[in-house]
């Protein structure tokens, strides 16, 4: 880069200035500013490469117990519906990832909980149900100071601009409304990312999965995290089937964020978490 289109070093006038001191710290900056950025997960290629084929085998099982015509019938036959309740570690390991967690401390105040996570499988050569526009928090228009809610996409197959890497609306979080077609066409960004790492959005920033031109599926593992204030998307602690977790996954996990099914049950939550 030569000194004619360098970006300026030098400033004057600034009484705020951001700091940032980890990869953790830039991530949490750029999805505050833009509402998305590419975090690592950490896994070595060995595991990235075995969370691939336990997804094969989750969806093989999802579909072989739902039935392919039901699930073609309501447009669910791309989607696998909270993998972590349905065995195996690979998933419970996945909604717990360290940089993912180290991150969601940096943007959501307070407590959080993982509100669903699904496979989404994006075919081949034809549309699907994530192939258009939206926030998810569906059907919302409002904007807040802090996120409400957190978008974490693992990439289970690198993600290129040819296979329907998602797009990204930058800074749409900021937006109560649903931009022009004009304005899509100009400011639209397709993200690409490697296999093993997360797409991190802020979910009212507008994004939406792209048409894949290959022959290949492009799989990926999206979690939502929110603040305990939503309903989750399914009950996961009533479908977890590995009660031997930590005090803090139980957290994340909502376990302790159950409504309660009469007064009895509330005041008995309320004498054991002292709140």
């Amino acid at each position: 880069m030569t000194a004619d289109n360098a970006i300026p070093s030098a400033a004057y006038g600034i009484l705020l200035h951001n700091l940032t001191e980890t990869v953790i710290d830039e991530c949490a900056e750029q999805i505050k500013n833009l509402g998305y950025a590419i975090i690592d997960s950490g896994y070595t290629s060995t595991q990235i490469e075995h969370i691939s084929e336990k997804f094969n085998e989750a969806r093989e099982n999802y579909v072989q117990k739902y039935g392919v015509a039901k699930l073609k019938s309501i447009n669910e036959f791309h989607t696998i519906r909270a993998p972590l309740t349905q065995g195996g570690d690979e998933f419970l390991q996945l909604a717990l990832n360290k940089n993912v967690l180290d991150l969601l401390k940096k943007l959501i105040q307070g407590k959080f909980i993982l509100n669903q996570q699904n496979g989404v499988i994006n075919p081949p050569q034809t549309t699907y149900n994530q192939g258009a526009w939206h926030r998810d928090l569906p059907y919302q228009h409002f904007v807040s100071t802090t996120p409400l809610a957190i978008n974490a996409l693992y990439c289970v197959d690198d993600f290129t601009c040819e296979n329907g890497a998602t797009f990204v609306l930058p800074a749409s979080h900021k937006s109560e409304a649903f931009p022009s077609q004009h304005y899509i066409k100009k400011n639209a960004l397709q993200v690409e990312a490697k296999a093993g790492t997360f797409i991190v959005l802020d979910c009212m920033v507008y994004h939406s999965g792209g048409y894949n031109k290959t022959d290949q599926e492009r799989r990926a593992v999206n979690h939502l995290y929110n603040i305990p204030y939503f309903k989750q998307q399914i009950n996961l602690p009533t479908n977890m089937t590995n009660p031997q977790i930590s005090t803090e996954a139980k957290e994340i996990l909502g376990f302790n964020t159950q409504e309660p099914h009469s007064i009895l049950d509330y005041l008995s939550q309320r004498t054991s978490t002292k709140s």
